[in-house]
């Protein structure tokens, strides 16, 4: 089969040491991401204009709340809520990680039904089988989801909500799990497998066909594939590590495009005078409006 080859456009070269997180807010217009290891949370208006929050330490990710009093956010040693306006407040809810040494929050998304799916890993040796994914209920009920991941990343979930999509990028992987109505989830399915030129599996986003955006961390590439893993097209980016992306925009057929220089040399780093920067592509099939947390 035939695959198509994107070239994205800059949009803001703020050099971000790890660009995660995006997400398109439709009621604000609004592209939110994160720079995770300073702990910055960055907004690009559909206008070009640009807004930026310091927190107290790294922030990880932000998901909208479903009765639209401000987010939920996951910060370096827990879950939080967050508000912006009219200044900048934070309230734990769960910090499930405190007591595990090196050990943080990662990628998180919220699903259809308004669950929160949150990873982790350790920071200071990824390739500990330390990582979990935490599903945090609308009833404020946290629980593990899954065990002995190192690098948790990515989260997404099929348009018909009976799909979970989860990355192991310390080993190059993507998993499907079926998605069962009280939560839980039945046995892994290997999706993927990556490795060498093609990078990891960082942050992902599903499009309305059901197909699956995968950012791939040393890859130098974006790509879709089909519910079945097929290859159906290509972002070639011009810095090696896309990190997450999201469909947004007007019609949700912007796809933007995160990236980092985290772990680069001087030397990797002067050949990638772009990394860290928000990219982004237009494409001909649409995203999905984004999940909310808890109950409105």
């Amino acid at each position: 089969m035939m695959t198509t080859t994107y070239t994205p456009r800059l949009l803001w070269q703020l050099g971000a040491e790890l660009g995660e997180g995006p997400l398109w807010l439709p009621e604000q217009q609004r592209l939110y991401f994160v720079n995770l290891i300073p702990g910055v949370l960055h907004a690009y208006d559909a206008d070009g204009s640009t807004h930026s929050w310091q927190l107290p330490t790294s922030i990880c990710w932000i998901v909208p709340r479903a009765d639209g009093d401000g987010f939920m956010a996951g910060l370096k040693d827990g879950i939080v809520r967050l508000w912006l306006e009219p200044e900048l407040r934070v309230q734990y809810v769960h910090q499930p990680v405190q007591d595990r040494h090196g050990v943080r929050l990662n990628d998180a998304k919220a699903d259809a039904q308004g669950r929160l799916w949150a990873g982790t890993l350790n920071g200071n040796d990824k390739s500990r089988p330390d990582g979990q994914l935490f599903r945090l209920d609308p009833d404020g009920a946290l629980h593990v989801a899954l065990d002995d991941y190192r690098i948790c990343n990515g989260p997404a979930f099929s348009p018909d909500g009976k799909t979970l999509y989860h990355n192991d990028s310390f080993i190059d992987r993507t998993f499907a799990y079926d998605i069962r109505g009280d939560g839980t989830l039945g046995e892994a399915r290997l999706w993927k497998t990556y490795g060498g030129e093609y990078g990891s599996p960082d942050g992902m986003t599903v499009d309305s066909e059901g197909c699956v955006w995968v950012a791939q961390w040393g890859g130098s590439r974006v790509c879709r594939y089909s519910p079945e893993g097929e290859l159906l097209a290509t972002v070639a980016m011009p810095v090696s590590q896309p990190a997450s992306c999201v469909l947004g925009g007007p019609d949700y057929k912007t796809l933007f495009i995160t990236t980092a220089w985290e772990g680069l040399s001087d030397e990797q780093r002067a050949r990638e005078p772009l990394a860290g920067g928000l990219f982004a592509v237009d494409v001909d099939v649409p995203g999905v409006p984004p999940a909310r947390y808890g109950r409105p």
